[in-house]
């Protein structure tokens, strides 16, 4: 009988044992799940901060899903080219990428003024509009037309006006007639000249020193920091704070993707997304403003409050009446709403 009675307890904690393991009665079967991993490719090198604002949005986004999702991030163009990482978020095999409205315009041509004289009058304006209901509406038409799902803008850099010793300092659009201001030889930047009051000379970069050194060249524009790794400040006087080209990047993710993920996990992307926004905007401003102290220090005239409404009122009639040629796609009713937004 105590034998029996053996036979009879192990096989009852034999069968418990399967049951605990799933067996097909137990009905506890638990399913381990795999992370949801996003894959991030850029062109940008380390220091750059946006290439820093990756890694915020990787150890963000994996904390707060409590390791539900995972970010692989490849910077320096270690996957693809800068024009490859655009194809490949379109086809699907990579899941975000930087975007920018010079690359969306290829297909969605009216963007193409967001990268404009005076679309935006500065990075409050950019940001608000961008990160605010009108942005949306036009990464919506990004969406439908590319296939890529923008999810905000992060700010990249602000163009500024430079000049030699012109005799006069510049403070509207007026003060810039005759000024020979180099630009790129292609019509968008041509009419970016025009646009803002100078006389557009086209040179190569590698030209510019030496032209503003002869005067072949009285000014050139670009963000502060290309103004001093390219040592322009040497042969200038003037530094004009005209915030008249507002750069911005938007983290982008291919719409397929984006719609596989569920609603819970689209919000920890975007809730990520903005603490990297954070630190890439403030990285830059920061960088901007101690530049400024910089070329004061170099002997330079550095023109904070120059007139921009004149200088942007000035930039529409010059888009509209000597550039039809880029502005022709141009959806002036948006343009309209984006200047009302400042």
């Amino acid at each position: 009988m105590k034998k029996v009675l053996m036979i009879l307890l192990t096989l009852s904690l034999a069968m418990g044992t399967l049951m605990a393991n799933g067996g097909s009665d137990s009905g506890a079967t638990v399913e381990v799940r795999k992370p949801v991993k996003l894959t991030w490719s850029s062109v940008s090198v380390p220091n750059d901060a946006h290439t820093k604002a990756m890694q915020v949005f990787k150890l963000e986004l994996e904390r707060i899903s409590g390791g539900e999702m995972e970010v692989e991030v490849y910077h320096s163009g270690q996957l693809f080219t800068q024009e490859g990482a655009q194809a490949a978020v379109q086809r699907g095999t990579l899941d975000m990428v930087y975007s920018d409205a010079a690359w969306v315009a290829q297909q969605l041509p009216y963007v193409s003024m967001l990268g404009a004289v005076y679309t935006f009058t500065g990075y409050d304006h950019m940001t608000n509009v961008m990160n605010g209901p009108i942005g949306q509406e036009i990464f919506d038409d990004v969406v439908e037309s590319v296939g890529i799902r923008p999810l905000g803008a992060f700010y990249l850099g602000t163009r500024q006006l430079n000049l030699r010793d012109i005799g006069r300092e510049v403070r509207t659009p007026q003060d810039m007639k005759g000024v020979k201001l180099r630009t790129p030889n292609s019509p968008a930047w041509i009419a970016l000249g025009k646009a803002l009051g100078g006389n557009p000379t086209p040179m190569s970069f590698t030209e510019v020193y030496m032209a503003l050194k002869t005067g072949t060249a009285d000014g050139q524009d670009n963000p502060l920091p290309t103004d001093k790794n390219a040592k322009f400040y040497e042969v200038t006087k003037y530094i004009i704070l005209t915030d008249h080209v507002v750069g911005a990047i938007w983290p982008s993710i291919n719409e397929e993707k984006w719609q596989s993920l569920t609603a819970q996990q689209q919000q920890w992307v975007m809730e990520a997304l903005d603490e990297a926004r954070k630190v890439c905007d403030e990285t830059n401003l920061a960088a901007e403003a101690e530049l400024v102290e910089f070329f004061r220090s170099e002997g330079l005239t550095v023109i904070e409050n120059p007139d921009r409404d004149a200088f942007a009122e000035y930039a529409r009639w010059s888009y509209e009446n000597e550039s039809p040629d880029v502005s022709e796609s141009w959806d002036w009713d948006l343009y309209d709403r984006i200047q009302a937004a400042k």
